[in-house]
């Protein structure tokens, strides 16, 4: 019975298949939050550092203004020069020498910003502080070999491993973009209009702005000191009131003797 039911699905049923099993896996691997409450990136994370990875290197070869000269053979006319801004060769060593997705491993968690922010180059502040700590001889545990403290972090791994997955995926509409419309925003175009779904967009317009996460935690601090500094005032008014109440007392206790 199985073999009739696995033969009813070959050979393009069993394609569809596995088609789909490929995708539920691709979409299940973008996870939320582990056990361990580890918060893996999102497609939307993943897609916008990709783009941003793959622009800055087209970037860097943007500026070159050679010619390069295809075709073989003695005769010119049997050649064609191609501007290497559009050639294949830019694009082959923007994508894969070496793939765009290694440069995510360049990426530390900074889990003191939110959103995609989280995602950055660079050491996050409690790294830097933790190792100035040590710098000046303090002990600090952190259940990690101290030469295991910078090392790839897992969600900035998982986060290399999808976007091997989306460049695999969309290698099409890439080129499609980078012959036909690179005047287009690569953001937009592949991220918002081809690989994320339209609930799952909002990182795409994060972007950080120095200084101001600095501004909001003491904004927060100077909320939570104010109440504090009502409830002081208002307990040494209830002090007063207390104090006025047992004079109140006294006076009249005072007149009632006299009238005695």
């Amino acid at each position: 019975m199985y073999t009739n039911y696995m033969c009813k699905m070959c050979p393009l049923n069993m394609a569809s298949f596995l088609l789909f099993l490929g995708i539920a896996i691709f979409q299940k691997s973008f996870a939320d939050v582990s056990s361990d409450g580890v918060i893996m990136p999102s497609k939307c994370e993943v897609c916008k550092y990709l783009v941003v990875e793959l622009q800055s290197r087209l970037d860097e070869t943007g500026k070159n203004k050679e010619v390069i000269r295809t075709g073989h053979g003695i005769d010119p006319a049997k050649k064609k020069q191609v501007d290497y801004r559009k050639s294949d060769l830019r694009l082959i060593e923007a994508i894969h020498e070496p793939h765009v997705c290694k440069r995510i491993l360049e990426y530390n968690l900074h889990k003191e910003r939110k959103g995609s922010l989280r995602f950055a180059k660079g050491r996050s502040q409690t790294m830097d502080t933790l190792h100035g700590l040590v710098d000046k001889g303090v002990k600090v545990e952190l259940g990690i070999p101290y030469e295991l403290w910078d090392s790839t972090s897992v969600e900035v791994a998982h986060m290399q491993r999808l976007c091997d997955t989306i460049v695999e995926q969309y290698d099409e509409d890439l080129e499609d973009w980078y012959y036909n419309h690179q005047d287009e925003d690569l953001m937009k175009y592949l991220c918002k209009d081809r690989v994320l779904p339209k609930d799952d967009q909002e990182c795409l317009v994060e972007e950080f702005v120095p200084g101001l996460e600095e501004d909001e935690e003491k904004k927060e601090e100077e909320t939570e000191k104010k109440p504090k500094k009502k409830n002081k005032k208002k307990s040494k008014k209830n002090m007063k009131g207390e104090e006025g109440t047992a004079d109140d007392e006294n006076v009249e206790a005072k007149v009632k003797k006299e009238e005695l």
